[in-house]
C-alpha cells in the first residue's frame, strides 16, 4: 500500500534527478516512469491531482475512431493498441463496453463497418471482442430506445470507459511507491538556471504559506493548459527560444448528465451533432453523460470552465434527434463539466480539426515541455518524455517491467469482485459497481469489515482514504475528484458534502469556521455546475 503523503518540506531536501509540473495524467504517468526508472523525481501541482483536464473528459480509453476520417492513422493505432496496455496495468479502470453507432441507410452501415474493421485491425482487437452488426431486430432488443426509424442499422464495437481523476491518482501512488516526492497545492513561482546543479526552482506552498526551493537536473512541464504559464516562469539571461514554442489552442469540452431514468441506455452510444461532429452518450452511476463539445477559449485557461446554455442545447438536440423520448430539455440537466483540451495550434484549422498528437520540445537545454496528446496515450508520451530526459542525463530510462500493474489493479475478475462486494457489504449491483472500478483490489482496505454508510452508496471510509492515502486536503478534492458524486451520484450530493465535511473537520482539525467555509464553497459549485449563462 502506498500513501500520497503531503510533505512540502520534503522539497528542498535533497537534488533531484528530474521535477515535473503538472499533476493531471501526463505529469502522473511521467513520475511513474521516472520514479520506476530509478530517477530521484518531484512533482508538484498548483491545485489538487486531476482538477484540470484530467477529472473533466468524456472517460473513454480509446483510439478516436473519428481520427481515422483525419487520417491520422498513426494516432489511432496508438491509441488503440494502448487500450490493451491500459487494461493489463488497471483492469479495475478499463471497463469493457459496446458503443453502438447507428446508421441510416445501408450504404452508411457499409462505410461504418470497413471504418470499425480497420481500426480493430490497427488495435489488434481479439476475436472475441470484434464489431457486431445489428438491423432493427437486434436494436429492438440491445438497444430499444433508439429510434429504428430513423436508425434502422447500427455497429457495436469495443471501447473501454474509465474514471480520468482515479487513474491519475492510482498512477501517482505507483511513483510514490517508487519514491517520488508528489505534493498538490504547491505552486512553481519561477525558476533559473544555475551554474551547477541544472535548475534551481522556487515554490510556494499554497496550504501552509512556505516558500521552498528546490534543485532538478531537469525540469518537466507537463502543465496541459498551463504548460505556457510554465514557460513565463522562467527567470534568467538566457533567452528562451521563442520562436520554436508551439502556440497553444485552448478548446473547450463540455459535458452534462441526465437522470439515467429520462434517458435508460444499455450501452454507450455515438451520436453525430448538429455540425456533423461525434457526441457520445454513456450510463453511469445514476445517470447518462452526454459529451462533449469542441469550442475555442478565449482567454486563459480556468479550473472551471463556463458551461452556456448553449453548450447544453447543442448536445441535447442531438440526444433528442437520436432517441425516442421525451424531448429533453436544459432544466432535466442535473450536473455538468467542461475541460480543457491543450491543442497545438494549426493555423487555418478549426479546434475539432486540429490534431490530437502530443508534441514535445525542449526551449532550454534542461527543460521538456509536452503538451497535446490523448488520455489514452499518457503511458507512451511518459515514454517519450523520459526518452528526451534520458538523453539530457546522459542515462537509460527503459523499463524492466513498463506495465507493472497499478495499484489496485491486481483483479483477475472485476465481475466477480462486483459479486462478491455485492455479497459481502449487501449492497446493489450498482453500488458494488461503483467501489470495485474505484478501488480495484485495494477496496477491502478501503471499506474494512463493516463500512459506515453516508448516503445509499457512499462509506464514511471512502472519506478517510481520500485523506489519509490520497492527499485530499479540501472538501472539493473529496467530493468532487476522490468520490465522484456530483457528476454520477448526484441525488447524494447535499448528503455526502455535509457527511464529508463533518469527517474531515476531525481528521484535520478544521476550526468552524474553516467547515463553514468549506461547505460554502463546495455548495457554490454545485450550484454553478447547473448555473448556464447565455452567450
Amino acid at each position: 500500500m502506498s500513501r500520497l503523503e503531503r510533505n512540502p518540506a520534503a522539497i528542498g531536501e535533497q537534488v533531484f534527478d528530474v521535477a515535473i509540473v503538472g499533476g493531471g495524467i501526463t505529469g502522473a504517468g511521467v513520475a511513474r516512469h521516472a520514479a520506476l526508472a530509478g530517477l530521484s523525481t518531484l512533482l508538484i501541482e498548483a491545485a489538487d491531482f486531476a482538477s484540470g483536464t484530467s477529472s473533466r473528459s468524456t472517460k473513454l480509453i480509446h483510439g478516436g475512431l473519428r481520427y481515422l476520417a483525419m487520417g491520422d492513422i498513426g494516432l489511432v493505432r496508438e491509441g488503440a493498441l494502448e487500450r490493451k496496455s491500459l487494461k493489463v496495468m488497471a483492469p479495475h479502470l478499463t471497463q469493457p463496453q459496446w458503443m453502438v453507432v447507428p446508421a441510416q441507410s445501408r450504404a452508411a452501415m457499409l462505410k461504418l463497418r470497413t471504418g470499425i474493421s480497420l481500426y480493430e485491425k490497427l488495435g489488434a482487437v481479439e476475436t472475441a471482442d470484434r464489431h457486431q452488426n445489428w438491423n432493427s431486430a437486434a436494436i429492438a432488443s440491445h438497444e430499444p430506445l433508439l429510434d429504428q426509424n430513423r436508425f434502422p442499422f447500427a455497429c457495436a464495437y469495443r471501447e473501454y470507459l474509465t474514471d480520468d481523476a482515479r487513474l491519475v491518482m492510482a498512477t501517482l501512488r505507483s511513483a510514490a511507491i517508487a519514491g517520488a516526492v508528489i505534493c498538490n497545492y504547491a505552486k512553481l513561482s519561477s525558476f533559473s538556471e544555475q551554474a551547477t546543479e541544472g535548475l534551481l526552482l522556487e515554490i510556494d506552498d499554497l496550504l501552509g504559506g512556505d516558500h521552498y526551493s528546490a534543485r532538478a537536473r531537469v525540469l518537466v512541464n507537463a502543465a496541459g493548459p498551463w504548460v505556457e504559464s510554465v514557460q513565463a516562469a522562467y527567470q534568467g539571461q538566457r533567452e528562451l527560444k521563442g520562436e520554436s514554442l508551439p502556440r497553444l489552442h485552448l478548446s473547450k469540452g463540455v459535458h452534462v448528465a441526465l437522470p439515467r431514468e429520462q434517458l435508460p441506455i444499455n450501452n454507450m452510444v455515438m451520436m453525430t451533432a448538429s455540425d456533423n461532429r461525434p457526441v457520445f452518450a454513456i450510463p453511469r452511476g445514476q445517470v447518462t453523460y452526454v459529451g462533449t463539445t469542441d469550442t475555442s477559449v478565449i482567454g486563459g485557461p480556468g479550473y472551471w470552465p463556463e458551461v452556456t446554455y448553449e453548450d447544453v442545447a447543442y448536445l441535447l438536440e442531438g440526444v433528442n434527434r437520436h432517441f425516442d423520448c421525451d424531448d429533453l430539455g436544459v432544466g432535466d440537466v442535473v450536473g455538468s463539466w467542461a475541460g480543457l483540451r491543450p491543442l497545438i495550434h494549426q493555423p487555418g484549422k478549426s479546434p475539432k480539426e486540429m490534431s490530437r498528437k502530443d508534441e514535445i520540445w525542449r526551449s532550454l537545454p534542461r527543460v521538456v515541455s509536452i503538451a497535446g496528446g490523448k488520455l489514452t496515450g499518457y503511458r507512451k508520451m511518459a515514454e517519450q518524455v523520459l526518452g528526451q530526459v534520458g538523453r539530457i542525463l546522459e542515462r537509460g530510462t527503459d523499463l524492466e517491467d513498463p506495465l507493472a500493474v497499478l495499484p489496485g489493479g491486481d483483479v483477475a475478475d472485476v465481475e466477480a469482485l462486483v459479486a462478491d462486494l455485492v455479497n459481502r457489504y449487501q449492497v446493489d449491483e450498482r453500488i458494488g459497481m461503483r467501489l470495485a472500478r474505484l478501488y480495484g483490489s485495494e477496496v477491502y482496505l478501503v471499506l474494512g469489515a463493516a463500512p459506515s454508510p453516508i448516503s445509499r452508496g457512499v462509506f464514511a471510509e471512502e472519506v478517510r482514504w481520500a485523506v489519509i492515502e490520497e492527499s485530499a486536503v479540501t472538501l472539493e478534492d473529496v467530493v468532487y475528484r476522490r468520490l465522484r458524486i456530483p457528476w454520477f451520484r448526484p441525488a447524494e450530493s447535499q448528503t455526502v458534502t455535509l457527511e464529508a465535511a463533518t469527517i474531515m473537520a476531525e481528521l484535520l482539525a478544521w476550526t468552524d469556521g474553516r467547515l463553514d467555509d468549506e461547505l460554502r464553497k463546495v455548495r457554490d459549485r454545485l450550484r454553478d455546475d447547473l448555473s448556464f449563462s447565455m452567450n
